[in-house]
C-alpha cells in the first residue's frame, strides 16, 4: 500500500492504519480487562463480502459502541471467533469500514475529529440540532456519501438516531436499504450505558459484562417490502420494537440482578 493511497473520502490509508492500530491498543482493554466483552456470532462477520454490508444496531454511546464493532470486526477477520484476545488483529485492520455519526458531534473537540478520521460519514439531522428541535431535509451530500461508502466497503449506523432505548427507528435507514441493496446485518449491545459515559470517552464502572450479538443478515425483499415493513423488521432485529418494552416483576429483576452479579465476578479474566 503506498504512503499517500487514499479512500474515497480523501483520508490517507497510511494514516487511518496507524490510528486504528493506535486507539485500538489504549481502549483494548475497556473492551477485556477492565470490563469484559461477551461477543456471540462473530462467524458471521467472516462470511460477508468486502463490500456493500451495512450494520444496524441500537445505540449506547457515542463512540464506545463504534469502537468495540472495530475491534471485534477485525478480531472475527483474523480467525478469532466470539474473542477479542490478543491485539495482534490491530496490525492489518480492515480499513474500509465506516460509521454514520452526527456532524456536530464529531466537529466537537480534537479527539472526535480525529476518530471521524477513521471512518465517520457525518451526516447533519433532521429532526434536532444542538439540543432543539428542527425540522429540515434531508441534505443529498450524505446520502451520497452513504452510497459511497457501501461501494467501497461496510457501513455502520445506528438507526435510531440516539442513545436513548426503544426510540422509533428513522425511515432514512429503510431509504437506504430500499436503494442500496446491501446485506443488513443486525447488531445488539447491552452493558456499555454501565460501562461508559454517554459519549463513551470515560469508564463510568469496572467489572461490567458488555454483551454483543451479530445477527445473521435480515431477509428483505427490496423491490417489494414497503419502508414500513423494512422499518419494522429493523426495530425487531436490533430489538427495539415496542413490543420488547414489557412490565418485568419485580422477582424477575432481583433474579437478573443477582446473575449479572454473579457474572460480574465470575467473567473469564485471562488475557
Amino acid at each position: 500500500m503506498g504512503l499517500l493511497k487514499r479512500n474515497p473520502f480523501g483520508h490517507i490509508l497510511f494514516i487511518k492504519k496507524w490510528l486504528i492500530r493506535i486507539f485500538g491498543a489504549i481502549t483494548h482493554r475497556r473492551y477485556r480487562g477492565f470490563n469484559e466483552l461477551q461477543i456471540d456470532g462473530s462467524e458471521i462477520i467472516k462470511s460477508l463480502p468486502d463490500n456493500n454490508v451495512l450494520f444496524i444496531s441500537n445505540h449506547q454511546t457515542y463512540f464506545a459502541d463504534v469502537v468495540a464493532m472495530f475491534h471485534v470486526f477485525n478480531a472475527s477477520l483474523s480467525g478469532r471467533q466470539d474473542t477479542i484476545k490478543n491485539i495482534g488483529y490491530l496490525w492489518q485492520p480492515k480499513l474500509n469500514i465506516y460509521y454514520v455519526a452526527a456532524k456536530e458531534t464529531m466537529t466537537e473537540g480534537l479527539l472526535p475529529r480525529i476518530m471521524a478520521y477513521v471512518g465517520a460519514i457525518t451526516v447533519e439531522r433532521t429532526w434536532r440540532a444542538k439540543g432543539k428541535e428542527v425540522q429540515r431535509e434531508v441534505n443529498p451530500n450524505d446520502t451520497e456519501n452513504i452510497r459511497i461508502a457501501l461501494e467501497d466497503g461496510w457501513v455502520i449506523t445506528f438507526p435510531q438516531g440516539t442513545t436513548k432505548s426503544f426510540k422509533p427507528v428513522r425511515k432514512g435507514t429503510a431509504h437506504i436499504i430500499k436503494t442500496h441493496k446491501p446485506i443488513v446485518v443486525p447488531i445488539v449491545i447491552d452493558g456499555f450505558r454501565r460501562s461508559f459515559d454517554k459519549k463513551g470517552l470515560r469508564m463510568k464502572k469496572k467489572g461490567i459484562l458488555q454483551s454483543f450479538i451479530i445477527k445473521p443478515p435480515l431477509d428483505i425483499d427490496y423491490e417489494n417490502d414497503t419502508i414500513a415493513q423494512v422499518v419494522e423488521k429493523v426495530e425487531y432485529a436490533i430489538e427495539q420494537h415496542p413490543s420488547f418494552l414489557k412490565v418485568v416483576p419485580a422477582e424477575e429483576l432481583a433474579a437478573q440482578e443477582a446473575l449479572n452479579n454473579l457474572r460480574k465476578w465470575n467473567v473469564d479474566r485471562d488475557y
